[in-house]
């Protein structure tokens, strides 16, 4: 498989975090102590250390200072990428952030735009005749403006353009723009936020550009891609609770653009680079994956780890409950938000299709795992699903080890199954109410009767 070349500004980012019991005594300012310094890629270089960790084949073509701050990219780099470094007159660009409690309250950064970037070498050159695809990367730092890195855009591979306010224009004939909602806002002059503006805006972005297609990242609310005419695609993003956007739009451009290299169409590249950010950002954004917090397997709004994880690390209590949820009906819902109202989150642990033939008989489940899943993730009262194949949940539950298990029924002063696994770390099992008469059973036989009366 060919690799993916990532080309752009690589910068290096570095969190200085503390915490703040207090207000500086001469300025409405905290006072940050204890503070430690966590250095990581930035820019394309982020993008491409992304894209490595996918488990496939990276190079960075990226101007690299003779300084310190280039020294610790190469260092952060090593063994990721393969770095082709072009030479620059200047020194490597840094961005600070300074986070208290998971939040940034300053950014400092430093390094001068305008630097004397030199010629790209003959080896990135061969790098892009020999990409499966490329994304350019661009911070508005002047390399995407070099005519020798345009005129080597062109060598035919598929190319992804995540644009900068302050970069040169993308190359005619790109296969895919990714602009967030404000630099498509920006560039165009349209103002409007609605998805007919937004739309509307990707359209004259691609007549504008002359691109393949333009997809317009949109935070929390997904993305949208457009091909200039016709009925655009949207595609939602999860729910997130809390996470870090930074880095969020590296890790949708180069998510697409391993896509593209391993052969996927754009609408493919897209919805896999939405859910790929959405669990990205539920799992701290670029601070949480260079500090290893997971970030795979993603759930609707995270995975069930991360949900919990964020949980407890704001002092909050943990909820899961369990079922088949086979035909969704009053009763599951009832239950779902009796659950939900005991804590601050609530995970779902499913049984399999494996485990429910071997409860419930080999005429059931009616409804697959996968679509379960979705359907029971998509409810407002339901944080995360996780899937156990297991004839009892006991085995999630040890892995889980919520605050709370809820169990739906007429269980009230009896001994739940799973209360003295609960107890062993200091857990709760308990009932919650139910309502009468609802079943996915009873559903079942009513379908059955009514097909019956049809027919008699």
């Amino acid at each position: 498989m060919r690799p993916l070349v990532v080309i752009g500004d690589a910068l290096l980012d570095v969190d200085l975090v503390g915490r703040a019991d207090r207000l500086c005594p001469d300025a409405p300012v905290p006072v940050v102590e204890d503070a430690t310094e966590q250095a990581r890629p930035g820019g394309a270089a982020l993008a491409a250390a992304l894209a490595a960790a996918d488990d496939r084949e990276v190079v960075l073509i990226a101007p690299i200072a003779a300084d310190s701050g280039g020294e610790q990219l190469r260092s952060l780099l090593s063994n990721q990428v393969r770095l082709i470094g072009i030479p620059i007159d200047g020194e490597t660009p840094v961005k600070r952030r300074v986070r208290v409690n998971g939040q940034s309250i300053v950014r400092l950064d430093s390094g001068r735009v305008g630097a004397i970037i030199g010629a790209l070498p003959a080896e990135a050159m061969e790098a892009l005749r020999s990409a499966g695809a490329v994304l350019v990367s661009d911070y508005g730092r002047g390399l995407t403006g070099q005519p020798d890195v345009r005129a080597a855009l062109r060598s035919g591979a598929p190319v992804v353009w995540d644009p900068h306010p302050r970069g040169a224009v993308p190359v005619q004939g790109v296969r895919l723009v990714t602009p967030n909602a404000r630099e498509a806002a920006q560039t165009t002059g349209r103002t409007g936020t609605s998805l007919t503006d937004i739309g509307r805006q990707a359209e004259e972005l691609i007549r504008t550009w002359k691109v393949g297609a333009v997809a317009v990242t949109l935070g929390s609310r997904g993305a949208l891609l457009s091909y200039g005419s016709g009925a655009p695609l949207v595609v939602p993003a999860g729910q997130v609770a809390g996470g870090d956007s930074c880095g969020a739009g590296d890790r949708f451009a180069a998510t697409a653009a391993g896509l593209l290299a391993d052969g996927a169409v754009l609408t493919e590249a897209v919805i896999g680079a939405v859910g790929a950010a959405t669990v990205f950002v539920a799992a701290g954004g670029a601070a949480g994956w260079a500090s290893g917090v997971p970030a795979a397997g993603p759930a609707v709004n995270g995975t069930a780890e991360q949900v919990l994880a964020r949980v407890r690390a704001a002092g909050g209590t943990t909820v899961a409950t369990g079922g088949c949820f086979d035909l969704l009906h009053a009763g599951h819902i009832a239950t779902l938000r009796h659950a939900r109202s005991l804590g601050d989150c609530l995970v779902v642990c499913l049984n399999s299709d494996d485990s429910v033939r071997r409860l419930k008989g080999s005429d059931r489940p009616l409804v697959p795992a996968v679509d379960r899943a979705r359907v029971v993730a998509a409810l407002g009262c339901v944080d995360a699903v996780v899937v156990f194949d297991e004839d009892t949940p006991a085995a999630v539950l040890q892995r889980l080890r919520p605050d709370v298990w809820a169990k739906g029924g007429d269980y009230a002063g009896a001994d739940l199954p799973e209360a003295a696994l609960l107890h062993s770390w200091g857990g709760q099992a308990v009932a919650v109410p139910y309502l009468e008469g609802r079943s996915t059973t009873g559903l079942i036989r009513a379908l059955i009767q009514t097909r019956e009366d049809k027919h008699a």
